[in-house]
Order: C-alpha cells, then structure tokens, then sequence
C-alpha cells in the first residue's frame, strides 16, 4: 500500500511540474464591442459583436394570422473557427422549423 501511495505521490508532482501551454497564457479576455436590444409586444430584436468577430443578430415577429401562430425568427451568426476559417451561419425558424443556411466566404479555400 505504501508503494502505490508513494507513486501516486511521484505522478502527481510530476504532472504538475509539466509546463503549460504558452497559447492559453497569450489568450485575451473578450469583450463585448457592440450590442444592442428591444422588445415589445409584436416581437424583438437584438445583436452584438465581440472583439473575437464573433457577431450574432436575430429578429422574431409574432404572427397570429390563418398561415402561422407564434415566433417567425430571422437571423444570422458569424465566428472564428480554431482553424481560422470564418464560419457565418443565417437562419428562418417558424411553423417549418429551424433552417440554417451556411454562407461560404468567396475568399477561403474550400474545405
């Protein structure tokens, strides 16, 4: 029994000698850069942006006529992937459900 809690002992300390990865130090807080909101009784609408690029905007409208009752929802959002590559996303949600659309940048290389 000793010997194993004398070797969980040596990993352990070993482990948390290892060094860090220096990408996570170089990591900055993100900010918020813009937003903005408003609601009222027929629907909303709101959209911000970060200092990352990521940015998102969405409108919902109350329907209540002989086609649909409920949200009709419109939007779009774009980020930053790890690769780098831009991902922007726009989007309908009503009575047909959640329908994405993903933009292509004309500018990247296919994937």
């Amino acid at each position: 029994m000793m010997k194993i809690t004398i070797f969980s002992l040596v990993i352990m300390t070993i482990v948390c000698a290892l060094p860090e990865d220096p990408a996570l130090d170089q990591a900055q807080p993100v900010q918020i850069v813009k937003q903005d909101s408003e609601v009222d009784v027929n629907g909303y609408n709101f959209e911000f942006e970060t200092s990352d690029g990521t940015s998102r905007q969405e409108q919902g409208d109350y329907k209540n006529d002989t086609e649909q009752q409920g949200l009709s929802v419109k939007g779009s959002y774009k980020y930053i992937a790890p690769d780098g590559q831009t991902i922007s996303v726009s989007f309908v949600a009503d009575k047909n459900g959640y329908q994405p659309v993903e933009n292509k940048d004309a500018s990247q290389p296919e994937a």
